[in-house]
């Protein structure tokens, strides 16, 4: 019954899209350990190094000395810790919102979340590049699916004046796009769904705690905070814990305490990862050096002094991105894995992507750079890029 399996894998190895793991013997966040070897890790989601600040991690200690590994079970049977309350009233806080709720994954908090608030009578309107659990969780909803070209605002406004016959009208985007680094264009969105009464949703993963002036997010960024209807983000990006959140107000809280069915039938989050994520706010509320250290390398990486590579053209440079997220698009699957797999050999991890995760022809090195990093890391990766990548 599973002969097709061995095909399907052959396909994909011919096809240069074949996946494996590399298995990490030890990490501090700048490097990892594979095969007894270290090398520079250049795409890790752990933007602020919180993931192994002393901090947290004596936080998620302490947890578990507490309360044990484990929740037990789900949140409105017996697994609702004060540790979930405390971790819900603070990302409420950070994100300036009446209350928020938390979800095991991003993942899960996406699909909870709009499953939840539409149907088939309404529809979804999102970009093309949007993550691929707002997608999933918009064929789940069954409400009818619009996609809009990337950061295309006309096309959206189209969209929003042929929708007038659904229910509920729900724009949903990534704030940073997370395969591109480039930022949704908030303001123009929220003007639209305004004059359309459409409801706004935006995804934080990879703009909470990097963008805005305190890490707040993409709203900081352009200085519109609290206008967004829903605010969904995650805890294990440059938080550097687990799990996911929805913040807004207390009445859309509620009702996805009883609604969303990736909250009511799961596993609370581990009292670990919710005393890490909430260390790991406060370190970025009372000390942005992180955030600032996090911006210099970034804007070292794009400096002339680096003389570096790396934009949406194949070996060109983009400057100033805002976002810890640079693409490297190559073009091919099988020379974007060539290349990556010549910088393993220099001691560099930076994997390579390639479809479905980005289109056909889009193969790309997925940069990301860290507070962690030194500008000795980041000039040897720049170094390895202009060697093997043709200006």
């Amino acid at each position: 019954m599973l002969d097709f399996i061995e095909k399907e894998l052959s396909d994909i190895k011919d096809s240069g899209l074949y996946r494996s793991l590399k298995t990490i013997e030890k990490t501090d966040g700048r490097t990892v350990t594979i095969d007894e070897k270290l090398y520079l890790n250049f795409c890790s989601n752990n933007y602020l190094g919180l993931a192994n600040h002393p901090a947290v991690v004596a936080a998620a200690k302490e947890a578990v000395e507490k309360y044990g590994t484990g929740a037990g079970a789900s949140r409105l049977i017996s697994g609702n810790l004060v540790l979930h309350e405390k971790l819900e009233r603070k990302i409420a806080e950070f994100k300036k919102r009446e209350a928020a709720i938390v979800f095991p994954t991003g993942f899960m908090a996406n699909l909870g979340v709009v499953s939840a608030l539409v149907d088939e009578k309404d529809t979804v309107i999102i970009d093309r590049l949007d993550h691929a659990s707002i997608i999933d969780a918009c064929k789940l909803s069954r409400a009818k699916l619009q996609v809009f070209p990337h950061r295309d605002m006309n096309a959206l406004e189209k969209l929003l004046g042929k929708s007038q016959n659904f229910g509920k009208r729900l724009i949903v985007t990534d704030s940073v796009f997370s395969m591109d680094g480039d930022l949704a264009p908030l303001l123009d969105i929220l003007m639209l769904a305004k004059n359309h009464k459409a409801l706004v949703m935006i995804d934080e993963a990879h703009s909470t705690g990097v963008l805005g002036k305190t890490g707040r997010g993409l709203e900081e960024h352009f200085n519109c905070e609290g206008r967004t209807d829903i605010v969904m983000g995650t805890l294990s990006k440059a938080i550097g814990s687990l799990g996911g959140f929805v913040a807004g107000p207390k009445n859309l809280i509620d009702y996805l305490r009883n609604k969303s069915r990736s909250f009511i039938y799961t596993t609370a989050l581990p009292p670990a990862s919710c005393a890490a994520a909430l260390a790991a706010l406060e370190l970025i509320e009372k000390d942005l050096s992180l955030l600032e250290k996090l911006r210099k390398n970034i804007d070292y990486y794009s400096s002339p002094a680096t003389e570096r590579r790396g934009s949406k053209e194949p070996g060109r440079s983009a400057p100033g991105s805002l976002s810890p997220i640079i693409p490297i698009i190559i073009g091919p699957p099988e020379k974007t894995l060539e290349i990556s797999n010549q910088l393993f050999t220099r001691g560099i991890l930076l994997s390579a992507i390639r479809p479905p995760t980005v289109p056909p022809g889009q193969s790309r090195l997925r940069l990301t750079i860290c507070a962690q990093h030194t500008k000795e890391d980041i000039a040897c990766l720049a170094s390895s890029l202009r060697e093997l990548i043709p200006a």
